[in-house]
């Protein structure tokens, strides 16, 4: 005699958490060692550095706001790199501030919030808010670069 399953019963299978992968901590270390190399060339205003550090394509994410000189869409690392100088150029350095408050690595992703405060040159008007950052890091190259910040702060310096 053979039994028959029973009808109208389900099973779910419980994940075994021996089986499941463990992340490669080499790769958070990359991340972490290319965002912390990102953030000073950033502080620098090291061009050359940033443009090395980005990959030839980049999904760049950046609120439009056509109030704001140096905020546009990008799409290559060198144009990724370039924004750096086009802020230095229409900000005034000596003003010019950032602060992290946090530093998050989980694999190829990287978060890092903070504070950032400026004045823009052609107003005279200062900005200031917080910031959230999304990096990816792929290959020892950032692959993805999401910034969020008070841009109605920004905008409103911008304007004359």
């Amino acid at each position: 005699m053979t039994a028959k399953p029973a009808t109208g019963t389900t099973t779910s299978a419980t994940p075994d958490p021996t089986s499941a992968a463990t992340p490669d901590p080499s790769v958070a270390e990359t991340t972490r060692a290319v965002v912390q190399d990102f953030l000073a060339a950033r502080m620098a205003g090291d061009t050359v550095r940033l443009t090395a550090l980005f990959a030839d394509e980049v999904d760049w994410l950046l609120a439009e706001n056509p109030a704001v000189p140096w905020i546009r869409p990008r799409t290559t690392g060198a144009e990724c790199a370039a924004q750096a100088e086009e802020l230095a150029a229409h900000t005034v350095p000596e003003e010019s501030r950032a602060s992290v408050d946090a530093f998050l690595v989980d694999g190829t992703d990287a978060v890092v919030t903070g504070h950032v405060a400026g004045r823009v040159r052609a107003t005279g008007k200062t900005f200031e808010g917080p910031f959230a950052l999304r990096l990816t890091v792929e290959n020892g190259r950032i692959t993805r670069h999401h910034l969020y910040e008070n841009s109605l702060s920004i905008a409103e310096a911008c304007t004359p």
